[in-house]
C-alpha cells in the first residue's frame, strides 16, 4: 500500500542525513545561506550547486520558505485560505472539481499552501486558484496531445503535464471532467 505523502516525507526527512549527507536543517542552512528568495531559484541551486534530487531540493525549498503545510498553523485551513477575498468566486469551481473526483472512488484530497493535491495512489492533479478571476487544474496525462481547453502545462507547474484554465464553474464541462477521470484511472 501506497504511503501517505506526510508518511513519504517523515520517511525522506529521516533518511536525509544518510542519503544526502545532512539534515533537513542543515539543508535549508545551505540553502538559506545562498541567498536565493524564490521556490524554483532555491531548488535549482540545490540540484545544480549540490547534486540533490528534484524531492529533496524541493522539500528543502518549502520548509525555508515555510510554504509546507507542516509549516503553517495546524489551525489554518488551507483551502478557505486559498478562497479568501478576492479569490471566494472561484470556491464553486473548486467544490465541482472536488466532488467529481471523489465519485471516481478513493481520492486523497492533500491541500498544500498555494493549491490542493489530488492523490490515488500518486498524484493526477492539481487544483490552484492562480489569479482572482482563474483557477488552473492541473492534470497528469503525459502523451495526451493538447486540444481545446487542454494545454500543455509549461511553465505552470512541473507536478503536472496539462493545465486547465477554468473561471466559472461552467468551464469545468464534460470534457475537463473525462481529462480528469482519465488522469484518475492511471494514477
Amino acid at each position: 500500500m501506497a504511503k501517505s505523502p506526510e508518511d513519504a516525507a517523515a520517511s525522506m526527512i529521516a533518511n536525509m542525513k544518510e542519503k544526502i549527507g545532512k539534515t533537513l536543517s542543515e539543508w535549508t542552512a545551505v540553502a538559506k545561506k545562498s541567498g536565493k528568495a524564490r521556490h524554483g531559484e532555491i531548488v535549482s541551486h540545490l540540484k545544480s550547486g549540490h547534486g540533490l534530487g528534484h524531492g529533496y531540493a524541493n522539500m528543502v525549498a518549502h520548509t525555508l520558505l515555510k510554504s509546507d503545510a507542516g509549516s503553517l498553523s495546524e489551525t489554518t485551513d488551507l483551502v478557505a485560505a486559498q478562497y479568501a477575498g478576492d479569490k471566494a468566486t472561484l470556491k464553486p469551481i473548486y467544490d465541482e472539481i472536488v466532488k467529481a473526483a471523489q465519485s471516481f472512488g478513493d481520492v486523497e484530497i492533500a491541500p498544500k499552501k498555494g493549491f490542493v493535491s489530488l492523490r490515488r495512489t500518486k498524484q493526477f492533479a492539481i487544483v490552484q486558484p492562480s489569479t482572482k478571476t482563474r483557477l488552473d487544474l492541473g492534470i497528469n496525462l503525459k502523451g495526451e496531445p493538447p486540444k481545446g481547453k487542454l494545454e500543455v502545462s509549461g511553465s505552470f507547474n512541473a507536478m503536472v503535464s496539462h493545465r486547465v484554465r477554468l473561471e466559472k464553474p461552467a468551464d469545468f464541462g464534460k470534457d475537463v471532467k473525462a481529462w480528469l477521470k482519465a488522469a484518475y484511472d492511471k494514477a
